[in-house]
């Protein structure tokens, strides 16, 4: 299995930047797709992006496309995402997680494991 920790979450101003990481554990990090999602209260999970096992493949929900990069460096286990410019509308616990099919993949459903969330709060 995999497990998966995410860090780099907080407070910020609207048009503010931040940082996610998402460290996994074990040796086969690099044989997983990774996605981040985020939850708002009373919405459904959505995918803000995913990146296939090398990097050459990313997506990106239009919500945040243009304001949000996510990449990866396997050699240290890690998943990010950068996020600028960050709006209100923004504020949710954010989630990765890893699916070890090819290609990337937009539903939850297929995502393997999760990490816990780490809450992401944007003020006016």
């Amino acid at each position: 299995q995999v497990q998966l920790v995410e860090s780099g979450g907080g407070l910020v101003q609207a048009g503010g930047s931040l940082r996610l990481s998402c460290a996994a554990s074990g040796r086969t990090f690099s044989s997983y797709a990774m996605g981040w999602f985020r939850q708002a209260p009373g919405k459904e999970r959505e995918c803000v992006g995913a990146i296939s096992r090398g990097g050459s493949i990313t997506y990106y929900g239009d919500s945040v496309k243009g304001r949000f990069t996510i990449s990866r460096d396997n050699a240290k286990n890690t998943v990010y995402l950068q996020m600028n410019s960050l709006k209100p509308e923004d504020t949710a616990v954010y989630y990765c997680a890893a699916d070890d099919v090819a290609g990337v993949t937009t539903s939850p459903a297929l995502y393997d494991y999760w990490g816990q969330g780490t809450q992401v709060t944007v003020s006016s």
